[in-house]
């Protein structure tokens, strides 16, 4: 923080999305963070049981010494009388005394230092970390949870529980406020700031925690309460330099406002805020309140009118020989567009392989700038993926079969399969699959991606649903199934109603598999329509 000028403050913004690979878009590779934990526990516990064993003889050493000098000392010739005494003497100030020298000197840190420099080459980095935070934050506001509730683990299908310290809440504010995200900051720095006033023992103190909230407050248009929170400032610490500084021009400002009548001498019209709470600040994304209200379960327009045209059936690829026997069970997810669920497409042990095959692939999920048309990483879309071939696993030919069969498409112009592992926070905002312009080299040759086939590969205990804004559909993950819709009309246009996003993982790990079929190959599969909508 710095002094308040009329320009107010320059704020050093992370770019908290490059092009490394974050720890916390996948719980996938997140574990293997807990067993490097757990290694450097115990390597901490050699080394203070090496640590206690060098003190023990040091301490052994000065009980013998103290015990031997105190006679010593009160009869330095009598002692010395004796030839056995002199020659002691001698012998340990040569010898002895220089191998507890050498004791002292041996450092049993070294064993443990030695393992955590090896470690920290694979420890999440302070991008990573704010990272996480803003996570925390993603899921708090899309699924309407107060900093409270988070700082004690009070969140829906937990197994463990967890909390967040007056310090870990302190160090969330610092990080939106570091990011400009003013509206964080408040919701944090309060939150830190009620957990000291309860009592909890920290090294935080209240003036750090007020000097960031007042000047938050200010930046959200609460010029009154600026002022009440530096005066609590100041009264903790009269000396704070820059409280005062700040008291100074908001009091200048205050008194401006209502000379200019901008602001009435005796009231003040605070900003617009909920239960206490300040209004959150809108974004880029217009549908932003209807996509995390369906994440929520809220505005899902399934009527009963809907309800009664959607259908559950038997399907067998139109007669395909693979399917006759073993037909795959199907469920209407969606009228219209319509949107279909398959149960069973997928076995626990191809899962596991398919996990365990994309694991050392997995990097950071792109999308395509349309504006360049280059691949590149993006804020919206916070996952891990992986490609896999047919070459990796007779599971993977076996799987992409399946689909081809289910689907009846042709998957000769497919995409490879792509597994995708979404961790804390993970989500993909609003988007469509399929491309508008400009187009790729592939594009042009294989066509547009005509349909999206959605494979779960876990259950999801809170949050990681599927949905549609434009017609408000949500649908949740179950481990094995799968959803299939068309993202081109049969004219080839794009039809818009398919965007769609995968909602943050509130808890747990979400898994998916996807395969994108392209037009090239499906013209006598799914030949042209007789209107441009068909």
């Amino acid at each position: 923080m710095r002094y308040l000028t009329s320009s107010f403050i320059l704020m050093s913004v992370f770019c908290w999305f490059k092009t490394k690979a974050e720890f916390f878009t996948s719980i996938g590779q997140m574990t293997d963070l807990i067993f490097t934990e757990k290694d450097l526990v115990n390597s901490l516990k050699e080394y203070i049981k090496a640590e206690e064993s060098k003190m023990s003889k040091i301490k052994r050493w000065a009980e013998k010494l103290e015990a031997l000098t105190s006679t010593s000392t009160s009869d330095p010739e009598g002692y010395l009388g004796h030839p056995v005494n002199a020659y002691k003497l001698v012998k340990r100030m040569n010898t002895d005394w220089q191998e507890l020298e050498r004791i002292v000197l041996q450092d049993p840190a070294d064993g443990f230092i030695n393992n955590l420099t090896v470690q920290k080459q694979y420890f999440p980095s302070e991008e990573d970390e704010a990272g996480a935070a803003k996570a925390l934050m993603r899921l708090q506001d899309t699924y309407k949870l107060d900093p409270d509730s988070i700082s004690k683990g009070k969140l829906p299908g937990v197994k463990h529980s967890a909390f967040l310290t007056a310090e870990d809440c302190f160090d969330m504010g610092k990080i939106a406020y570091n990011d400009g995200d003013y509206y964080h900051t408040v919701l944090w720095m309060q939150q830190a700031l009620k957990q000291i006033d309860e009592g909890e023992d920290t090294d935080i103190s209240k003036s750090e925690v007020l000097d960031y909230l007042s000047y938050s407050v200010f930046q959200l248009g609460d010029l009154f309460r600026a002022i009440e929170l530096t005066r609590r400032l100041i009264a903790l610490d009269p000396t704070h330099e820059r409280a005062g500084g700040n008291l100074h021009y908001f009091e200048a400002l205050l008194e401006k406002e209502q000379h200019e009548g901008k602001v009435n001498k005796t009231a003040f019209e605070e900003p617009k805020t909920v239960s206490g709470i300040y209004e959150r600040p809108p974004d880029y994304l217009p549908e932003r309140e209807v996509y995390e209200a369906l994440c929520r379960g809220e505005g899902v327009k399934m009527t009963n009118r809907r309800q009664k045209r959607l259908h559950c059936r038997y399907q067998d690829g139109n007669r395909n020989p693979r399917l006759l026997l073993a037909p795959i069970k199907e469920e209407d997810e969606w009228d219209s567009p319509h949107i279909v669920r398959h149960y069973d497409v997928l076995s626990h042990e191809e899962i596991e392989t398919i996990k365990e095959l994309a694991k050392p692939k997995l990097a950071r999920a792109t999308v395509r700038d349309p504006k360049t048309g280059v691949l590149t990483v993006a804020h919206y879309r916070v996952s891990k993926s992986a490609w896999l071939e047919e070459e990796d696993s007779a599971v993977i030919v076996r799987v992409n079969q399946r689909i081809e069969d289910i689907t009846g498409l042709t998957a000769k112009t497919a995409e490879l399969l792509q597994i995708a592992n979404y961790g804390v926070g993970g989500q993909y905002e609003p988007h469509f699959d399929f491309s508008r312009r400009p187009f790729d080299s592939n594009l042009r040759t294989d066509g547009n991606r005509v349909a999206t086939y959605l494979a779960y590969m876990s259950d999801v205990p809170a949050g990681g649903a599927t949905v549609f804004p434009d017609f408000g559909a949500a649908i949740w993950p179950k481990k094995g199934t799968a959803v299939f819709w068309y993202n081109l009309f049969k004219s080839g246009e794009g039809d818009y109603r398919t965007r769609h996003a995968a909602c943050p993982v509130l808890v747990g790990s979400k898994w998916v598999a996807n395969k994108w079929f392209h037009e090239r190959g499906q013209e006598f599969i799914r030949p042209c329509g007789l209107t441009e909508v068909d």
